[in-house]
């Protein structure tokens, strides 16, 4: 699937959606809860969670992939884990703060 920033996107097994924060250069395919990701106005088919991708995606964390440039913004929460194939994204962790002396 080609991804462009901004493009928002939602799950066929799940209440999951997402945005797409950064895009990588080339397609991937991106899935939730085992399924590929479908376009925000595309009719999703009945399809269930499949084993092994039933971690969730919480509200407003950022998930993101360093190998491909991925990152994605879940605007609304499911029980499906987000993935590029079968290698779930893991959530992006928050940038440290510079001390102040």
């Amino acid at each position: 699937m080609e991804l462009k920033a901004g493009a928002r996107l939602k799950s066929a097994a799940d209440t999951t959606e997402v945005i797409v924060v950064r895009a990588p250069g080339e397609p991937v395919d991106l899935r939730c809860g085992g399924h590929p990701m479908l376009a925000l106005d595309e009719t999703a088919p009945s399809a269930a969670v499949e084993a092994g991708f039933g971690d969730g995606c919480q509200l407003g964390k950022r998930y993101a992939d360093e190998e491909s440039g991925l990152e994605l913004l879940c605007t609304k929460a499911g029980e499906g884990t987000l993935s590029i194939g079968t290698e779930p994204l893991g959530l992006k962790g928050a940038k440290p703060l510079p001390s102040s002396d």
